[in-house]
């Protein structure tokens, strides 16, 4: 989403770009319109855990063209993920809540943008530390109070931001489109003591912006431009209008343009077009839209017939990717695609009021999967490593780990067969069961002997039953959800064995005579609700207790 300017402030506008073309630049814009938070005691507050633990993914049967049986609705399901955490946005004077737009994650921080949908002016940044995934830290909060905040980049020591700004409210702003730099810290704070420079250009808002090396890309929408600005001091090295640009990309001295009003523009990196290629959408008024390179492909948010891949060389489109729809949940926004990530095997679509949707990439062509159950109007999604960062509107930044199974541990497993089974898992006394994998289980209950090889989640309760019950877990193993908790439980005589991480939002339940054993010197156990031990329990071996709950 971005600001749609008011009728008069355009009009003011179009008097200005009329009369020139050159973009401005000021240092140190009154700071008075600027709260900085840094204490990390007040900021605290905002992370969240109330949602966090598994998610279940509503499996999109239509636009994937699987086939329902009774016998598939039982089966366990795959990619085992869970939300970790919520950085829930800032507000305005308790009551304006401002929505996530944009998120760029750079090694052990994440930088969040917020906006505000509306005629009125509000944005921010946060900057968060997830070094830690088990316990993300919100280590630096700025409050605009005149400007919304629409997308950002971290580079070498400081954060570059875009967005939108009521000019009449500013002593130096020559347009409605800015960009900003901050100095940040080591410590990820920002620093406004170095000063902030800020760079004006043509058009309504400015939607995007990407770094490369000692210049700065930033796009701008309605009768905007594409500007390169010197990293430095933002004096403007080239510059280009355009009617309606939402995002641009960045691959090897090639610029991808989305212009809303045409289509994709592809320049090279002094702006001169090489290559066109119109495309009929629809793609929304003053919306959030953005485009990416991806191999030899050109990625597109095209709205409501979701996500378009082009061929870079040819120009043709190869496919759209439909966006999926999770019936059960109710739409919180309109039910579009604004932004694509991709990571390895699979591709993450943020559809706007219809969340959060996952496909799998197949090499030259694509299918969609379903859509995970989180809340929000997902405006932006990010995804590095083993992680997915969605900015999910007033739902703030979400999160969330997708649990793969490493390749170590499936060397480890090889020899195991891969499961294919139900969902709810019940190992009968004198059963001896050992599988490898990666799924999404009901439940467990365990009265015989059970090795599980890989990165498993569990919606509700898992039992190891009394005397012959044996657990034995090489991996990740996710149970419940701090909305919905749920516990393992294991009885008496019955042995829980764990080499990996063990994530529980519940209870673990150690019931007289029971035995919970840890293998190695790396096992890690996050414990959410309470540690019950009975009388003669045995707590083996060494292992990190994030919450300090044994």
């Amino acid at each position: 989403m971005f600001k749609r300017v008011p009728y008069l402030l355009m009009a003011s506008m179009a008097i200005f770009i009329s009369c020139s073309d050159e973009t401005t630049v000021f240092v140190d814009e009154q700071q008075e319109n600027l709260i900085l938070e840094n204490d990390l005691v007040k900021l605290s507050g905002s992370i969240n855990f109330e949602n966090s633990g598994v998610l279940d993914i509503f499996e999109d049967e239509l636009n994937s063209n699987k086939r329902f049986s009774a016998a598939k609705a039982d089966e366990a399901g795959d990619y085992p993920i869970t939300l970790v955490a919520q950085v829930s946005p800032p507000s305005i004077g308790g009551s304006t809540v401002l929505t996530a737009s944009h998120v760029d994650v750079d090694g052990d921080y994440a930088y969040v943008s917020y906006n505000l949908a509306g005629e009125d002016y509000y944005g921010a940044i946060d900057i968060i530390n997830i070094a830690d995934p088990h316990n993300p830290v919100v280590t630096s909060r700025l409050i605009y109070l005149t400007s919304d905040i629409n997308s950002l980049q971290y580079s070498d020591g400081y954060l570059y931001a875009v967005g939108g700004l009521n000019k009449e409210a500013s002593f130096t702003a020559s347009s409605s489109s800015f960009v900003t730099k901050i100095r940040i810290n080591g410590g990820g704070t920002m620093d406004l003591g170095a000063g902030i420079l800020y760079g004006y250009q043509p058009g309504d808002n400015a939607t995007d912006v990407h770094v490369d090396g000692n210049e700065v890309y930033v796009s701008s929408g309605k009768d905007g431009s594409v500007t390169i600005y010197d990293a430095k001091d933002f004096d403007v090295k080239k510059e280009e209008l355009f009617s309606d640009l939402r995002s641009l990309a960045f691959d090897n001295n090639k610029v991808a343009l989305l212009d809303a009003g045409f289509g994709l523009r592809i320049l090279d990196d002094k702006l001169k077009t090489k290559k066109e290629i119109p495309i009929n959408s629809d793609f929304g008024a003053y919306t959030k839209r953005t485009v990416d390179f991806v191999d030899d492909k050109i990625v597109v948010a095209e709205g409501s017939k979701g996500v378009g891949l082009y061929s870079y060389d040819s120009g043709t489109r190869l496919q759209y990717i439909p966006i999926s729809i999770d019936p059960n949940n109710t739409a919180t926004g309109d039910m579009v695609n604004n932004a694509v990530a991709f990571n390895k095997d699979i591709i993450l679509m943020a559809n706007g009021g219809a969340g959060l949707s996952l496909s799998e990439d197949r090499g030259p062509s694509a299918a969609p999967y379903g859509v995970i159950q989180i809340n929000g109007s997902v405006n932006y999604v990010e995804s590095k490593g083993d992680y997915v960062f969605a900015a999910s509107g007033a739902e703030g930044l979400q999160i969330i780990k997708l649990n793969r199974l490493s390749q170590s541990l499936a060397a480890t497993c090889a020899t195991l067969e891969e499961y294919k089974g139900t969902n709810k898992l019940d190992i009968m006394e004198g059963q001896d069961i050992a599988f490898r994998g990666a799924k999404r289980f009901n439940s467990i209950k365990v009265s015989g002997s059970l090795l599980m090889c890989g990165s498993w989640t569990v919606i509700n309760d898992v039992d190891i039953e009394k005397d012959s019950g044996l657990l034995e877990m090489n991996g990740n193993l996710l149970v419940g959800r701090n909305k919905k908790r749920k516990e393992i439980k294991i009885e008496e005589g019955a042995t829980l064995r764990i080499e990996g991480n063990l994530t529980i939002y519940g209870d673990l339940d150690l019931k007289d005579g029971s035995t919970i054993e840890f293998i190695g010197s790396d096992s890690v156990v996050n414990i959410f609700g309470e540690v019950k031990i009975g009388d003669d329990v045995t707590i083996a071996g060494d292992f990190d207790d994030v919450q300090n709950k044994f």
